[in-house]
């Protein structure tokens, strides 16, 4: 009591058949084995690691990048609060020594003649 199942294939091709299934259960498809890297040839896997790799790697990269900005984005400020408060002092000591109505003369002046330069 042996039947053959054939299964339907594409016009042109001849079907492929089977036996009887040997646990007896007929109404479950074939399965075939699980290779889930079955197609891959070395240089294709050799090449999909590559490419994370790639991936990681660049995003290291902005990570990096985001950090050593931040980090002169901070020295960048040290220094200008700096530089302000030793442009502050000097016109102090300045304003020790003239009038105060020099000074603020003298600083307009700076000012517009680093506008100009810059």
């Amino acid at each position: 009591m042996s039947t053959i199942v054939a299964q339907q294939a594409e016009p042109g091709k001849i079907a492929q058949t089977t036996g009887m299934k040997k646990n007896g259960k007929q109404w479950h498809d074939v399965k075939k084995p699980f290779r889930p890297t079955a197609g891959l040839t070395a240089y294709e896997k050799r090449a999909a690691r590559d490419k994370e790799i790639a991936l990681v790697k660049a995003q290291e990269k902005e990570m990096k990048e985001e950090k050593e900005a931040e980090r002169q984005r901070r020295i960048q400020n040290i220094k200008d609060k700096r530089a302000a408060k030793e442009e502050k002092e000097r016109y102090e000591k300045l304003a020790e020594k003239m009038h105060a109505k020099r000074v603020e003369r003298l600083k307009r002046r700076e000012k517009r003649n680093k506008m100009i330069k810059s």
